[in-house]
């Protein structure tokens, strides 16, 4: 099998490492926008010859089709998500099965035909959050003969030990693209009404719970962008659900800290005009802080994806419970966060090239991800899901 890795950062070097490491694999096309970085990288690493560098510009058309044209197995999209819709157009084009880890855009949904008439699979949302709590949603769902309630949370932070700043975060994507995700609109049904939540309340105290996890103790818990979306992906009927909502999870303290700094304009989407030069607040915040709040090398993040579904079964309350608790691995360096959505891409992009995932069009991994053999690959790599089912309250 043949694997396109387009996009070889923090994510994606756990991506090509389980590739490497794949005895399905024959040959890896690696492609950066770093050519020189990336060369040095693979150089220093021992992949067997399996692995060819390229360069790659997410921006130019002709770059992706280049690639593309080489007719790889399978494509694995970890580049910016700005340049996924270009990305999932030449897959298509040139008929290569392709997987990323951000969310579908209303292009790459708008694909789902002609890649279905091509006979081409499109795996969006295959990572961490989105990813693996979207297959756990759909499995837990599943297994009721109604759902009440839905509540998830998908997080990466860093170990108590290690939330030695004011932030208690430190980060491991970029963490511009933390900002934005901090100014985002979101909606959660409560106690059966809909609860918009506008982009700038998203900190606002009520918004925010808390929660206990075994082993990790008091977290607190804010909206993570539309639930309700995944009411419909899930066939779910809305005024059957009590409460829906999914959340991100930091230290406590965290989310006062970011509603003082929204309420003062820091994460607004326009610019700030500084000596007649335009400022993206949030890339000068990314710029200032990002490199203070960098992992050391023997320190840990922890990754929590929680899916938590009541309802009813047969006409008995019943609550599921799905769970993933990762950490840093210290021996490769890959952070829990790179292994959840780095491992998790390369899998979608194994089964998909092994026959394992056999439909065709844009997927959801909520619908079409076989769970068996999906947690089976995640335990394989140290990945595991735990899951209670008990007696709803």
């Amino acid at each position: 099998m043949k694997i396109l890795l387009l996009g070889v950062g923090m994510q994606g070097k756990a991506a090509l490492y389980d590739l490497a490491n794949s005895r399905e694999v024959t040959e890896i096309v690696a492609a950066d926008r770093d050519f020189d970085a990336l060369e040095a990288y693979v150089a220093s690493r021992e992949y067997g010859g399996r692995v060819r560098c390229e360069h790659v510009d997410g921006a130019n058309s002709e770059s992706i089709n280049r690639l593309m044209a080489q007719r790889p197995d399978v494509a694995i999209d970890l580049m910016p998500v700005h340049f996924h819709n270009g990305v999932a157009a030449a897959a298509v084009k040139h008929g290569v099965h392709l997987v990323n880890a951000s969310y579908a855009t209303p292009e790459i949904r708008d694909l789902a035909g002609e890649a279905r008439a091509r006979g081409i699979t499109i795996l969006p949302e295959f990572g961490m959050d989105p990813g693996i709590d979207l297959v756990l949603l759909g499995e837990a769902t599943r297994a009721l003969d109604q759902v009440e309630e839905i509540i998830t949370y998908g997080a990466g932070f860093p170990e108590l030990e290690a939330a030695d700043n004011p932030l208690k975060y430190k980060v491991t994507w970029t963490f511009e693209g933390v900002l934005r995700s901090y100014h985002r609109a979101g909606r959660v049904i409560r106690d059966g009404k809909i609860v918009e939540i506008k982009e700038t309340e998203m900190f606002s105290p009520e918004q925010i719970h808390e929660i206990r996890i075994e082993g990790l103790g008091r977290l607190e818990a804010f909206p993570n962008g539309d639930a309700l979306k995944y009411a419909d992906l899930l066939g779910l009927d809305r005024s059957q659900l009590r409460n829906m909502g999914r959340y991100v999870l930091r230290w406590p303290g965290h989310c006062a800290l970011w509603k003082t700094l929204a309420d003062l304009h820091f994460l607004d989407d326009g610019p700030v005009m500084v000596d007649g030069t335009a400022v993206d607040r949030k890339r000068f915040l990314a710029a200032l802080i990002e490199p203070q709040i960098q992992y050391g090398a023997d320190e840990r993040d922890v990754v929590v994806v929680r899916i938590d579904v009541t309802g009813r079964q047969s006409g008995e309350k019943k609550r599921i419970l799905y769970q993933v608790i990762d950490r840093r691995d210290l021996e490769t360096g890959f952070t829990a966060m790179s292994r959840t959505v780095g491992y998790t891409a390369s899998i979608g992009a194994l089964m998909i090239g092994t026959g394992r995932i056999t439909a065709r069009g844009v997927l959801s991994p909520i619908n079409d991800i076989p769970y068996e053999t999906f947690a089976h690959e995640l335990a394989r790599r140290g990945i595991r899901i735990t899951s209670e089912f008990t007696a709803g309250d």
